[in-house]
């Protein structure tokens, strides 16, 4: 799907992706693979893999790009790829601070109360 179909996104600052099919299918793989590296039982890979093999899916499952859009529903395929963008460098930051770990210290007391304790 090399031609464009539309002249621009309506939206500041955001051009018209050239080959948006390709594109998504990437950064959906380099997730997935991110994603593959974290914990089985870790809830934002559970969440996240779920979420981006659903998407993937669509994009495979369909050549038009307004029925991506609409069967996904968070905007336009140039959105979708800046979401998937920010994804793919949310889960590269979760493998490099290992969230899931315990914590080196205990933390304080009262640390998650509110309003905080004088």
């Amino acid at each position: 799907m090399s031609n464009v179909l539309k002249k621009t996104t309506g939206l500041t600052g955001i051009l018209v992706a050239q080959d948006p099919h390709r594109l998504l299918n990437i950064l959906y793989g380099k997730i997935l693979r991110a994603l593959d590296k974290l914990p089985q039982d870790y809830a934002y890979r559970t969440t996240t893999e779920k979420l981006i093999r659903n998407r993937a899916a669509i994009v495979k499952d369909n050549s038009n790009v307004d029925s991506i859009e609409n069967k996904i529903e968070c905007g336009q395929v140039e959105e979708l790829i800046i979401q998937a963008q920010n994804e793919l460098v949310l889960a590269r930051k979760m493998l490099e601070y290992k969230p899931w770990q315990p914590l080196i210290q205990q933390e304080p007391k009262n640390q998650w109360e509110w309003p905080p304790h004088k």
